[in-house]
């Protein structure tokens, strides 16, 4: 088909190119636009507002300098071509792409052919090419709402972020909410009390077979405890009930964008963006449908190919045909769940990582079509001849393993045969304490489930949104493994109770979203004088206005402006804010040598400690915080500690002083003139030897930086780009054929006259605010 004519398919990536390329055969050029290729700039060359607020939001969009050469190759192949098909993914990011190819290229978007596929296979795309359509202006206009919306947000209240919060960086509509989640579970965790109770669990054997039983009672104290074991002492115990259940456990759905991130997070250890990454290969490799989908709903041709596979392989009573709804009202990314485009295909990657998630994305979507898991769930209560309290033991069988033979497994925790009235006997009890647990610090999987259950973003958006605030320095991802902890244990051993004291690790942070005090700091800022951009509802109900820009039932402009007018009205407002009192400036109390008080406040460089005021004569001195200390915590001798600095730590091999300290960009040490930073070391208790070795890996970057000095000013230097001339005014590159310990001085210079002079960086006055 359309062999005879010239067709031009435009796609989104380099990789979709080749594979779709392959099943149009000839006729047919397929290129790549590789990705947006216009954006918002963020300010224009005349002068104009990138944003027309007063013209009806008119935007101006400019070329990204990289694609010009894409963009030239396009409009030549477009010249060339009779037909030209615009294939660019199917959702809302897609159909804008579309849009801007048709402004740059010059095509007519309510003529030009524009089609659409949830997967990458022979006759998906051949069927998309039977049934084109046109650009979809709604679509287009949600997308330039969200974008306009996202760039209004960054042009105005950026700035006010820079000048009144100190280190800010920038705020984000969609990002300030997701900091605000973890800020407010983080401070639930500060103000969580933690207390402990003791858990009874007994070993018992009966028919050479041991089972464990819990207690149904906790004790508030160690003295309860242990008087409740002691009574176990020459006790008898038996069988007082004996209760089966049947059970099933049914599989999940397939997945949809954010169930495959929260899976692949919590199964493989895979953050969002290394998901979605491989995600999107295994897609444009035309090994799964599309990856950005809030759709659980497979195909109908998907679950007879599953239904066919699981008869052959596994028998007709492991099939159950499912056919999954949609929760979502707007599901405006979706027609179907992520899912294999062959079923019967077990490997799909080259690499170990993409393949791990298509195994996952696989085995999930066959699990969505198998039999329920049948269970036998047994109780066992078992008496105390001493005590009202009860024992009990609880077991699961797997009777027929249905789906979870694909997907989940199965353990069996079996107890013996064992009937009513029947004796079994102790083997060992323990009283074990065990600490209540503040709320769980979220992974990256356990937020994009909340962003999605608030309805905060959409599928396309929630990798972005944890990639950025972690960027943008007000997250982190915790590596820790927790702190020593001490547990009582008490156990009857020959009739007495006995004491010993465990070591238990808690409260680890490893894989786990931590708010930086940049980002609990930006979260209170924006709380206290912009609510509406943190406000979780305001951010959903503007999702929902997007979706009703898609469906026709909102206008675009309306819609921008209902937003816009109060929020600028807080942005104008905000020149009243006065910087001194934003966060926390605490005063933690006097220094006792120099009467001089010491406060706890947010500096441009992060949390520190204050030693005297701003405007005294002589200058306040600076130290970081304790590490695990917060501004709100730190206490007055901890912060005396702090100022112990500068420190003499010792002497180098040649007598001279290394000393410790801290400066404006961090913990150093000092030799002479050579500053070293400390990344690992505190310099209130560096070692001396550990100190030596820094200096020693210092003095050899340094040597291996210098590679020549003419001693005239002229030097041959190893830089961060490769080696270079420098005279101290101006740089020269050294060529890449050229061996540098080669450059004569005469080499030197000749190379220093060919170069451009340096750019005079323009010095700006800050302007004082409060």
């Amino acid at each position: 088909m359309y062999t005879m004519s010239k067709n031009l398919v435009i796609v989104e990536s380099p990789a979709k190119a080749k594979t779709i390329e392959k099943y149009l055969g000839k006729g047919f050029t397929v290129l790549s636009s590789i990705g947006h290729i216009r954006s918002i700039p963020k300010k224009t060359k005349t002068g104009v507002a990138p944003v027309d607020i007063k013209n009806n939001f008119t935007t101006v969009y400019e070329v990204d300098p990289e694609k010009r050469k894409v963009i030239t190759a396009l409009k030549k192949a477009a010249k060339e071509a009779d037909t030209v098909w615009l294939a660019t993914d199917e959702d809302r990011e897609g159909e804008a792409i579309a849009w801007h190819l048709c402004e740059v290229l010059k095509l007519d978007p309510k003529t030009t052919n524009r089609i659409v596929f949830h997967e990458i296979t022979k006759s998906a795309i051949e069927d998309a090419i039977k049934n084109p359509r046109t650009v979809d202006m709604r679509l287009v206009e949600a997308q330039q709402a969200r974008q306009i919306l996202d760039r209004i947000v960054g042009f105005e209240l950026s700035p006010v972020v820079w000048q009144k919060v100190p280190g800010g960086k920038s705020a984000g509509r969609v990002q300030s909410p997701a900091v605000r989640l973890l800020v407010e579970r983080e401070q639930e965790i500060n103000s969580f009390s933690t207390s402990s109770k003791f858990r009874v669990v007994a070993l018992f054997h009966h028919d050479n077979h041991e089972f464990k039983a819990e207690l149904n009672k906790r004790f508030d104290t160690e003295e309860d405890a242990a008087k409740f074991l002691a009574s176990l002492s020459g006790a008898e115990f038996s069988v007082s009930a004996v209760e089966k259940k049947p059970g099933t456990r049914n599989p999940s759905a397939p997945f949809t964008t954010s169930t495959l991130q929260q899976e692949a997070n919590s199964k493989l250890g895979f953050s969002s963006k290394a998901t979605m990454a491989a995600a999107q290969k295994l897609y444009q490799a035309g090994k799964i449908t599309y990856m950005r989908t809030d759709s659980v709903a497979l195909s109908g041709q998907a679950i007879s190919a599953a239904t066919d596979y699981i008869k052959r392989l596994y028998g007709p009573n492991y099939s159950h045909i499912r056919k999954f709804k949609t929760k979502s009202a707007s599901a405006q990314e979706a027609h179907e769940a992520i899912r294999p485009t062959d079923i019967t295909l077990e490997t799909a990657a080259n690499n170990e990582y993409d393949q791990k998630l298509y195994d996952l994305i696989r085995r999930r979507t066959i699990a969505s079509q198998m039999s329920p898991a049948k269970l036998e769930r047994t109780t066992v209560a078992i008496k105390i001849s001493t005590s009202d309290h009860t024992f009990e033991a609880k077991g699961e069988v797997v009777v027929f393993d249905g789906f979870l033979r694909v997907y989940g497994g199965g353990k069996d925790e079996l107890l013996p045969k064992i009937a009513n009235l029947d004796i079994v006997n102790l083997s060992e009890v323990t009283a074990r304490q065990i600490f209540s647990k503040p709320p769980a610090r979220y992974t990256e999987g356990s937020l994009v489930k909340a962003l999605e259950d608030l309805g905060i973003g959409r599928p396309s958006t929630y990798a972005s949104i944890i990639d950025t605030i972690q960027t943008r320095g007000y997250v982190e991802k915790g590596d820790g493994e927790g702190s020593p902890r001490e547990v009582i244990v008490l156990s009857l051993i020959d009739n007495k109770v006995e004491r010993e004291v465990a070591e238990e690790k808690s409260g680890s942070t490893k894989g786990k979203l931590i708010p930086t005090p940049a980002g609990e700091l930006i979260a209170g800022f924006l709380g206290d004088y912009f609510e509406p951009i943190v406000d979780y509802g305001f951010t959903a109900k503007a999702e929902e206005q997007f979706d009703n820009i898609a469906d026709g039932s909102l206008e675009r402009n309306k819609m921008l402006k209902d937003f816009y007018d109060p929020f600028h009205a807080l942005v104008e407002k905000s020149s009243d804010i006065d910087r001194s009192k934003v966060g926390t400036n605490r005063e933690v109390g006097i220094h006792p040598k120099t009467n001089k008080p010491i406060f706890a406040r947010f500096g441009r460089f992060g949390p520190m400690l204050q030693l005297g005021h701003q405007d005294d004569e002589e200058k306040p001195q600076f130290a970081p915080l304790p590490k695990g200390e917060r501004l709100e915590t730190v206490t007055l001798e901890q912060a005396i500690e702090a100022f112990k600095l500068p420190r003499l730590v010792g002497k180098t091999e040649d007598g001279q002083d290394i000393k410790a300290n801290i400066g404006r960009f961090g913990p150093y040490i000092q030799v002479g003139k050579l500053y070293v930073s400390l990344k690992e070391d505190d310099p209130r208790d560096v070692t001396e030897a550990k100190a030596r070795e820094l200096y020693a890996e210092r003095l050899k970057a340094e040597a291996e930086k210098n590679i020549n000095d003419f001693g005239d000013g002229i030097k041959v230097l190893n830089g961060r780009f490769g080696p270079y001339v420098t005279d101290g005014k101006k740089n020269a590159k050294i060529p890449k054929d050229t061996d540098p310990k080669s450059i004569s001085r005469e080499d030197a210079k000749n190379l220093l006259s060919k170069a451009p002079e340096r750019k005079k960086r323009a010095r700006t006055k800050r302007k004082s605010s409060k």
